[in-house]
This record gives C-alpha cells, structure tokens and sequence, in this order.
C-alpha cells in the first residue's frame, strides 16, 4: 500500500501559507492586519489591527503600521520602510495606493496617499492631508492637518505645506507658517477641540487619549500560524 493510501487530503489537509513569518501581528479592537501571500513583513516590524497589505508590498525592519480606531490600507507594490510609521485614526482614512515608497523614519497620521508616490525619511503627514497621485514630500518636510498635495508637485526638503491647494513655505518664515497653520484647525482635527480651547483641553485630551489606547490591554499578539491572509487588493 502506497503512502498516499494511508494519507487523505480530508483528514490532513496542507497547511495555510504563513506572511510575514516572525513579524508582530496584533488583534486590536477584535481586528487583525490581512496581508496578500505576495507581500513581505519583516521580523522586527509591527502591523497592529484593522491593516490591509496588498500585494508585492514590502514592510521592513522597525516599521509599525496600527490601527488606532481607523483602519490602514496599504496598496500593492508599496514598500514602507525601516522605522516608518503608519497610524489609521477614527474619522479620517487612512489609505496608501498603489507604488507608494515611504522613507525611513517617516509619520503618516489619518492621511491619503493617493499613489506613485515617495514620502522621504523623516517627511511627516498629518491628519486628513491628502497627497495627489505623482506628489512628492521630501525629507523632513511636513503636510499640515487638511491640506491637499496636488499632483506632481514636490514639498521641498524641510519645508511646510498647508493649504488646499498646499500653499509651499520655506522653514524660516514663521510669521507666514502660522498664518496658514491657522484656519486649518490643528486642534479641532486632532483633538476635537476649539482653537481657543486647545491649551486648557490639553489635560482633557490626554486623558480622553489615555483611556482609547488603554483599549490595548486587550491585544493578543498573533502566532505565526494565525497570521491572516488577504486575498482582495484594497481600493
């Protein structure tokens, strides 16, 4: 008799194929991160609850990508790398598109990438900006909270965009920064505060703040062997 006689695909079926093998995987908020058989997670990197990965995408070393009450979308072919983070909030999407490369050491908060595009080390991202697919943020440059990149253009190294359109402003003119810093409510859109408000709601909002991420007690940190796949590419 023949080893296949004493063997049934039935009864021992072959096991699932195993992404980002070592990688932390963490269910937060009753969620898991899903990620496409063809992307890869490094051992060192952290993909924390509602977190989509899409196909021939690359998370390297010390990256995290966490689902903090909003979920994370990561398109295909998109590579985030080492030390960059990735944080999905509630009430503004977070999503990067397809050809996305995210630098090293980079911050991306609630935003859109919309696709084909670079965010170099250190660029930071913030709350309900979108960058137009082809824009470019480069190093150290920051995109304030609801400003607009459009497409093909380039925020120049350590300079500061605000604005829809993004209005580009050069680091050492601060009189001009806050001058646009202010109608784009940093405070209401990060905190749920009025500008007036936001230094005397600061208590508040670190302990309104304290108790959403107290919500991590409740994680599990996923075997190897429960690391989900995702077989749709997100839109």
């Amino acid at each position: 008799m023949s080893a296949d006689e004493y063997v049934s695909e039935d009864e021992y079926p072959a096991p699932q194929p195993v992404v980002g093998r070592g990688a932390m995987f963490v269910e937060h908020r009753l969620k898991n991160p899903r990620v496409s058989e063809s992307a890869y997670i490094a051992p060192t990197a952290v993909l924390c609850g509602d977190v989509t990965v899409g196909p021939h995408s690359r998370v390297l070393f010390g990256a995290v990508i966490t689902a903090e009450g909003g979920p994370v979308q990561i398109g295909a072919n998109c590579v985030i790398m080492e030390n960059a983070v990735i944080r999905g909030v509630p009430g503004q999407e977070t999503r990067l598109g397809d050809d996305v490369l995210v630098g090293p050491h980079a911050h991306l908060t609630g935003c859109v990438i919309e696709g084909s595009s670079r965010i170099a080390t250190g660029a930071m991202v913030f709350n309900g900006a979108r960058i137009e697919t082809g824009a470019e943020v480069e190093f150290n440059a920051v995109v304030y909270v609801n400003t607009v990149v459009p497409s093909g253009v380039a925020v120049p190294m350590g300079w500061f965009a605000g604005g829809q359109p993004a209005e580009l402003v050069a680091p050492g003119d601060w009189d001009r920064i806050r001058a646009v810093m202010g109608p784009l409510d940093y405070p209401g859109t990060v905190f749920g505060v009025g500008a007036s408000d936001a230094g005397s709601m600061m208590p508040d909002v670190a302990r309104r703040y304290a108790r959403a991420l107290a919500l991590h007690n409740r994680d599990h940190i996923l075997p190897d062997e429960r690391h989900v796949l995702s077989y749709e590419h997100p839109q």
